[in-house]
Formats: C-alpha cells, structure tokens, sequence
C-alpha cells in the first residue's frame, strides 16, 4: 500500500508511489471488483480469488464443477475468456491510469490449456528432435504460443519461433 509523508518543503502529506507488489495487488482488487459487479449483473455465481505471480496479477473465478454458468465465460477456445481479460485490464487502466497485464482464468480454464499446451510443445519437440523434421503448429494466441515456447525451451536440441501475423501467428519449431 502507499505511504504517507510530510513534505518538508511545504508541511503537507505527500504519498509515495506502491511499490510492485502492492501496485499488482491494486490491479488485482479493481478487475476483482470490475468481474464481481459482472457477475452480479449475469446473475452467476463465483469465487474471485487474487494472487500476484511472475509480475502479474492473477484473478480467478471459481465455482463448483458442473457449473455451466462459468463455462459462458469461458466461450468456445477461451474467446470469450480473453475478451474479460481485455475488459479487466481496461478497467484497470480506467481506475490505476496504467496498462495492466493481469491474467483472467475462470473455472481453472487456462490452467487445463497451459497443462495441454506444455503436453503439446514437448510432445512436438521430441517428434522434430528425433525426426529432424521442423513442425508448424495451429495458430495460437500469445498465451498459447508463450506456454509452447517455454515447454519446447526444456528439451535440448531444438528452438521454437512464432510466425506469421495475428490472428494466424504460429509456432515453428525446428531442430538446432
């Protein structure tokens, strides 16, 4: 959370800037906030549930498991989970004056295509490494080609790149 200090020079309050964390947290409350009054507007039910990981702030929606409600939010491939994401951050930026770039799961959806994303880059990594033929896969949003890219950068001997422009961009990977 900010601070408060006297300003010397004048006698009056000055408040220091958050620092990381805290400005994440702040990110984190004000889309919680945004996606609560949605859900209350939908008529949905949901957890919101606030973390900050590797520099971001992450904001889940959970809620039972066989409720469909949730799986609306999601959409078919996650379009209708990024266009939330989109929406939070642009509230977010509304309220903070800053760009965000917190990520949005709902119904543990992301962390299910992160699980078979990384399945997919090693699985596609071995198949180039072993038959020294480059493999091009589907087009992918940048959460999706960033999961791959980071699971194909554990198997030694081969490199992945994207290519292409959005919203056809891929992920080639070949071997070194």
């Amino acid at each position: 959370m900010p601070t408060t200090a006297k300003d010397p020079a004048e006698g009056t309050d000055v408040q220091d800037k958050p620092s990381g964390d805290d400005m994440l947290i702040q990110e984190g409350d004000v889309a919680g906030d945004y996606l609560e009054r949605l859900l209350d507007i939908l008529d949905f039910d949901g957890d919101i549930d606030l973390d900050v990981d590797g520099g971001r702030a992450i904001v889940s929606i959970e809620g039972a498991d066989d409720d469909t409600d949730l799986e609306k939010l999601v959409g078919d491939k996650g379009a209708v989970l990024e266009s939330l994401q989109e929406l939070a951050r642009l509230a977010v930026q509304q309220q903070l004056g800053s760009r965000s770039r917190l990520m949005l799961d709902v119904a543990g959806w992301r962390k299910r295509r992160r699980d078979e994303l990384t399945d997919l880059g090693l699985e596609t990594a071995r198949e180039v490494k072993s038959s020294g033929e480059s493999a091009r896969l589907r087009p992918m949003t940048p959460f999706e080609r960033k999961v791959v890219h980071d699971a194909v950068a554990t198997v030694k001997g081969v490199v992945s790149e994207s290519e292409g422009e959005e919203p056809r961009r891929q992920v080639v990977v070949h071997r070194k």
